[in-house]
């Protein structure tokens, strides 16, 4: 399982929480934790259900269950009085709230810090590596646009493997992908354009299983 959430992504298969292409550290039993309330969202999991799989055979209190839950929250910069990810069901347990994304990582994708994709304006090329891009106005963005209709943080580029999303953070003029504005997340493809305020890219993908040419 690997999904994207905001600027995150979880990696069931290679143990990762990433946030772009920084790797956030997780207890093992908080990952666990994680990855559960990811499969069964938005369902939410009774507290007796988590401790009896998290921890089997074994006797513990709620208490353990909420020290890994506050982990978690510690590490996404979520807040139980304000959820974006991980709300609590009142005497009951836990459940995932956040509006996610599957994306599927290509077995034969580059390593993370190697560019496979770049948008690509003009001569200029900027690339983009696994995980999410941050591009707008706000000059600690990924891709910082200083321009004017551009928002402080307008979209994100989401690179899993050799899949790419794009996604508009609910910016003031929106964000088009092959001409048309989007209102949720867009799976995009070698040669579709992508426009940020007045700055129109084309993407551009270099697959790991395309033939090298001999010269």
């Amino acid at each position: 399982m690997n999904v994207s959430f905001e600027d995150f992504i979880f990696s069931a298969e290679t143990r990762q929480l990433l946030r772009g292409d920084v790797e956030l550290h997780l207890s093992p039993k908080a990952f666990d934790l994680l990855r559960m309330l990811l499969e069964a969202r938005p369902k939410a999991l009774s507290k007796s259900e988590l401790t009896d799989r998290l921890w089997p055979a074994t006797f513990v209190t709620d208490a353990n269950l909420s020290v890994l839950v506050a982990e978690i929250r510690a590490a996404l910069g979520d807040h139980p009085r304000n959820a974006r990810f991980i709300r609590t069901v009142q005497r009951y347990g836990y459940a995932f709230c956040g509006t996610t994304i599957d994306v599927r990582p290509s077995p034969s994708s580059r390593v993370a810090g190697d560019a496979a994709c770049w948008l690509v304006t003009g001569t200029a090329r900027t690339p983009l590596f696994q995980g999410t891009t941050v591009i707008g106005r706000d000059p600690n963005a990924s891709v910082w646009l200083d321009l004017p209709g551009v928002s402080r943080q307008h979209a994100h580029v989401i690179v899993a493997g050799e899949q790419v999303t794009v996604v508009d953070l609910e910016s003031k003029n929106g964000t088009y992908v092959r001409g048309e504005r989007i209102q949720s997340a867009v799976a995009v493809a070698d040669g579709d354009e992508i426009r940020i305020g007045p700055a129109a890219f084309t993407l551009r993908v270099v697959s790991a299983a395309a033939p090298t040419q001999t010269q």
